[in-house]
């Protein structure tokens, strides 16, 4: 069953939309090439200061590794108050939806 990890942690500073497009592509290349990743969201509101994102994995184990691992590079720049959950998803009332959660949404 795939599952939802959500990412919300400060970054007064930015960078923001464009500009954050040019600064994170190295990662968003690593992020793609985790194991049972399969999409992303990325969020920000520069209004509260905050970015982080929706991302969906095959299931929870995988999920569970990445959340550690971002944790772990987020504390590296020194951002620590971070809200990280892990939730489950209802594929079936998802697809009534058009919700991004197959293994392949782009095709």
């Amino acid at each position: 069953m795939p599952v939802i990890a959500y990412f919300e942690f400060p970054l007064s500073e930015g960078p923001w939309g464009d500009d954050a497009v040019g600064v994170f592509t190295d990662l968003a290349a690593e992020i793609s090439a985790e194991p049972g990743f399969r999409s992303k969201i990325w969020t920000e509101d520069p209004g509260r200061g905050v970015a982080g994102g929706v991302y969906v994995f095959d299931d929870a184990a995988s999920a569970e590794a990445y959340v550690a691992k971002h944790t772990t590079r987020l504390a590296g720049f020194g951002i620590t108050d971070i809200d990280a959950r892990i939730i489950g998803v209802n594929e079936g009332l998802s697809a009534l939806t058009n919700g991004a959660v197959s293994a392949n949404p782009a095709g």
